[in-house]
């Protein structure tokens, strides 16, 4: 069946209270935490496929998104960057939807408006933007999680959970042009964006995987081993903080960054990475190239 621009499989699934988490890369998506987290989700979930974009040469360069060569038991093939779409289904809870898109190069209008025309057509009633971005802030302390939610009920809980609102003004993706659409037709949306480290640079932030995911469980009612997830950050941070020890930039930076964050616990925190002073930005590139 076509839908805007996705093809999804026949029959529908029938689908109650559903809830769409989406994560969009490469942006957003420092230490692959937004990605990391939708395949958990759908593990846990026992997602299934119901679709991808038809044609997505339409909306990717494949000199960025470079297709994948790979043999299986049929041969060899080819692997075509796309946007995919899962779900899973809960007999107690509401069914969830899962996109993992790739930020598109080109019909950004049309990428966005597709990914409406599902919601649409699956009723689809709250849409999840999570992701991760890098922030002058301190491992040392728990990472602070950004975010806007259209309805007041959800923006009293990101409140109450210590999510500061976001103030951010500056380059954005073009497919937020689909969560900033979807209150018209009646879509509750919601953006959570945790912000990690800009020194300690890591793969699969296990960290900020167990922020966001301690954010969505309770709404979700999703069972997930928080405890392991937590322990396997703290190891992987407990490393960056040796490393720290063996140079002394880098700790007298640490020093400042921890001191700016207690100073503004409880307050309204608005630094980013766009209003770091260009000595500051300087700095944490270099020894950025240090960790590496």
């Amino acid at each position: 069946m076509k839908v805007g621009a996705f093809e999804l499989k026949e029959p529908l699934p029938d689908l109650r209270n559903l809830d769409a988490l989406v994560a969009l890369s490469p942006w957003i998506d420092v230490g692959s935490v937004g990605t990391s987290v939708l395949s958990l989700l759908e593990s846990q979930c026992n997602a299934k496929d119901m679709g991808q974009l038809s044609r997505p040469g339409l909306f990717y360069d494949f000199t960025r998104y470079r297709p994948q060569i790979h043999f299986s038991e049929s041969g060899r093939e080819i692997e075509i960057p796309n946007t995919t779409i899962r779900y899973a289904t809960r007999e107690q809870e509401s069914d969830l939807l899962f996109f993992h898109c790739l930020e598109p190069h080109m019909l950004g209008e049309t990428f966005a408006e597709s990914i409406l025309k599902v919601m649409r057509k699956l009723n689809v009633r709250r849409y999840w933007t999570i992701g991760s971005m890098y922030d002058s802030v301190p491992h040392t302390r728990p990472l602070l999680v950004s975010g806007i939610a259209s309805g007041d009920e959800m923006r009293r809980y990101l409140s109450i959970n210590g999510v500061e609102h976001s103030e951010y003004q500056g380059p954005t993706t073009i497919s937020l042009l689909a969560s900033e659409n979807a209150p018209k037709h009646g879509i509750e949306t919601i953006v959570l964006i945790v912000r990690l480290p800009y020194y300690a640079q890591i793969e699969e932030d296990h960290s900020g995987q167990y922020r966001l995911l301690s954010l969505l469980s309770p709404l979700l009612n999703l069972s997930i081993p928080l405890d392991q997830i937590k322990r396997k950050g703290n190891e992987q941070y407990g490393r960056v903080s040796m490393a720290v020890e063996g140079d002394t930039r880098i700790k007298e930076m640490l020093e400042v960054l921890e001191m700016g964050y207690d100073s503004e616990t409880g307050e309204k925190h608005k630094r980013s990475m766009s209003s770091l002073s260009p000595e500051i930005e300087k700095f944490l590139r270099h020894i950025n190239k240090d960790f590496d």
